[in-house]
């Protein structure tokens, strides 16, 4: 197997839109993902530190964490992006996204994706 052949890490995926552009509605999750990086017991098999890592680099900048489980690579067709509520219940009022749709009444929490079958 050559390098075209393998299969990109879902998180080498560009993050999908959080937001809506044409009604700045705001999606994060409704509840926790069944395996959220933030859930007890390192379900998706995280370095140590890696969600630690994750959470500072997009503080950092303003940014967020996408739910891994409405990334592309992951979620089933259709599925848009929203923020981890693993994250947003950690770090709420740092997350820029979330002050500004809270600011505009904009946010929408969205039911993590189903399973593929």
């Amino acid at each position: 197997m050559n390098d075209s052949d393998a299969r990109p890490e879902p998180d080498d995926d560009p993050a999908p839109a959080v937001a809506d552009p044409a009604t700045g509605e705001v999606r994060v999750l409704a509840r926790l993902c069944d395996t959220c990086i933030y859930r007890p017991g390192n379900l998706m098999n995280l370095a140590p530190g890696r969600v630690r890592q994750l959470a500072t680099e997009a503080l950092a900048v303003d940014g967020h964490i996408v739910c891994h489980s409405t990334l592309p690579a992951l979620a089933p067709p259709g599925t848009k992006g929203a923020i981890c509520r693993g994250f947003a219940n950690a770090h709420g009022n740092a997350i820029y996204a979330l002050r500004i749709g809270a600011a505009f009444g904009r946010i929408v929490e969205v039911p993590p994706p189903a399973k593929p079958a």
